[in-house]
């Protein structure tokens, strides 16, 4: 049987931005530059920079012309120096990634159906809206992360961290970093995949059977 998809476009490009958003979404997790803090020389470290992560902290300083230390940490949950809006934005991105993951499984059963020409339209069940809903959620708790750690960034709040780091309080300046950008970007993605998938929720499929027929709808 030859299936010709005449209203499959819109699903099959929310296919692929739903791919890429949690794609970015978990790229964004394990980068450390949510939060970069600059740091001039001081009693406890020397001149360099602070990345906080929402899973580790790395420290850079230069000794010299050309020799770089790095120090990097990573947070536990038993960590009781990480501020409310980190230990939140943590597990708001593991449920994003987890809703977007079962939202891709649901839209590749959805397009899986569709291309084998045993949708029903009055099914009570339709994995487009389920994937449409799935990755809206998803989009709206990597927002949520993104707006927090804006705030945090530009309010300029500390972290207490141990004084293992010798890491100050707060720093001279701190800025976003990439991984805030990179998250961004995926909650768009996201956003705008989960909108399509409900906007476009209907898959007309035109089949033809090998002897030239078009299939009864």
């Amino acid at each position: 049987m030859l299936l010709l998809i005449t209203s499959a476009n819109c699903q099959v490009a929310g296919f692929a931005m739903a791919t890429v958003g949690w794609i970015l979404t978990t790229t964004s997790m394990g980068l450390v530059e949510w939060r970069v803090w600059y740091i001039e020389n001081n009693a406890l470290l020397p001149p360099g920079l602070v990345c906080v992560g929402m899973w580790k902290v790395c420290v850079y300083h230069h000794v010299s012309d050309h020799s770089k230390v790095t120090l990097c940490q990573r947070y536990s949950y038993r960590d009781k120096y990480l501020p409310l809006d980190i230990r939140v934005s943590q597990n708001l991105l593991l449920i994003a990634s987890i809703l977007g993951l079962l939202g891709r499984a649901s839209i590749i059963f959805a397009l899986r159906n569709a291309y084998l020409g045993i949708l029903r339209e009055n099914a009570p069940f339709n994995p487009f809206i389920a994937s449409g809903i799935l990755n809206l959620a998803s989009g709206v708790c990597i927002a949520i992360a993104v707006v927090w750690n804006y705030h945090s960034v530009m309010s300029e709040q500390g972290i207490s961290f141990p004084p293992s780091l010798s890491i100050p309080f707060k720093p001279n300046t701190q800025e976003i970093g990439s991984a805030f950008l990179v998250a961004c970007l995926a909650a768009f993605m996201m956003l705008l995949s989960g909108v399509i998938f409900l906007s476009h929720n209907n898959v007309k499929i035109d089949a033809w059977i090998q002897t030239g027929k078009p299939n009864p709808s």
